[in-house]
């Protein structure tokens, strides 16, 4: 008699878990918490192994995020292609709105982006170009400019020989 006392209290705590689980489950999966059903389904995944490129970024914004965002995609591009180096390069070509942010005399406003930039072209095939001519209309001369940067003679120029001469591909 103890015995189906005991097997009756324990078949209602099992029971009883086994029916606020379901509740719980319900609330969970309820269309409020849940994504909406679209009449193509869901993505799927695609797992791609990239070759490694030589590409060039087109920086001219005056917007700190932008420059995070393209910073941002230099470094997760590089570590996808990471294990071929040497086959790989990426360059961020400087002019217009963003050459302010290179600049020695506004280091203090820009630090973290700076030492971020700097630590990319460390060990690795990412460099900053930026456009002598727009630098000079802004009167910066190559030694107002952080040293991780190489001046060239035009950006305009640069982006045209790195694509046509060298292979590279356009970004923004």
């Amino acid at each position: 008699m103890v015995v189906n006392l005991l097997l009756s209290v324990l078949f209602l705590i099992v029971f009883s878990f086994n029916a606020i689980a379901s509740e719980s489950s319900k609330k969970n999966n309820s269309p409020s918490n849940s994504p909406p059903d679209s009449p193509w389904g869901h993505a799927k995944e695609m797992h791609v192994n990239y070759k490694p490129h030589k590409l060039l970024y087109d920086l001219t914004t005056d917007a700190p995020e932008k420059l995070d965002n393209v910073l941002d995609r230099a470094s997760y591009l590089f570590k996808l292609y990471e294990s071929e180096m040497f086959e790989s390069s990426i360059v961020i070509i400087i002019h217009g709105d963003a050459i302010p942010f290179f600049a020695i005399d506004q280091f203090e406003k820009f630090k973290q982006r700076m030492y971020r930039a700097n630590s990319l072209t460390v060990g690795t095939t990412i460099e900053f170009r930026m456009c002598q001519t727009a630098a000079r209309v802004m009167n910066y001369q190559p030694k107002d400019i952080h040293g991780f940067v190489k001046m060239v003679p035009m950006a305009d120029a640069e982006i045209v020989r790195l694509q046509k001469e060298e292979g590279y591909a356009y970004m923004q």
